[in-house]
């Protein structure tokens, strides 16, 4: 009985707590935040975070854009040499064609770099509006 008591009270537990729902600091909307803002200082201080997070994400944008450009080449690379059979010869011979492997590796890739691109870009788009809010406050205060 008490061995099943001591493996039962950590399942429990693990049940309760996995149940409790979680608050997350960055799920305050732009109303709540604005509200949240007693001074003219706060306004600025938020225009300013949600600008240079803005920034960030730009920088982002950029090296993701870089990174498609070298998957680009990357398949098209390993397309050209596999399409003139630059195969290693112990590979053929048992049907591997490792340049159709790394070529579908970079396609997977760049696919990921630009569903990132549009992500990035989206929070860009969020940040920045976030900020006019904030600072159309500031302007209008004045």
């Amino acid at each position: 009985m008490q061995v099943k008591i001591i493996f039962l009270i950590p399942i429990v537990l693990c049940l309760l707590i996995s149940c409790v729902q979680m608050e997350r600091g960055s799920s305050m909307g732009i109303d709540t935040v604005t509200q949240s803002s007693k001074t003219i200082s706060d306004h600025e201080v938020h225009a300013r975070h949600y600008e240079s997070a803005a920034k960030i994400l730009l920088a982002k944008i950029q090296d993701q854009k870089i990174l498609v450009e070298k998957y680009a080449e990357e398949i098209n690379r390993y397309g050209q040499e596999s399409e003139k059979g630059i195969v290693s010869t112990h590979r053929f011979l048992r049907g591997y064609n490792e340049n159709y492997f790394f070529a579908k590796r970079a396609e997977d890739n760049k696919l990921k770099s630009q569903d990132l691109i549009r992500s990035y870009e989206k929070e860009f788009e969020e940040n920045m509006s976030r900020a006019a809010v904030h600072w159309k406050v500031v302007r209008d205060s004045k």
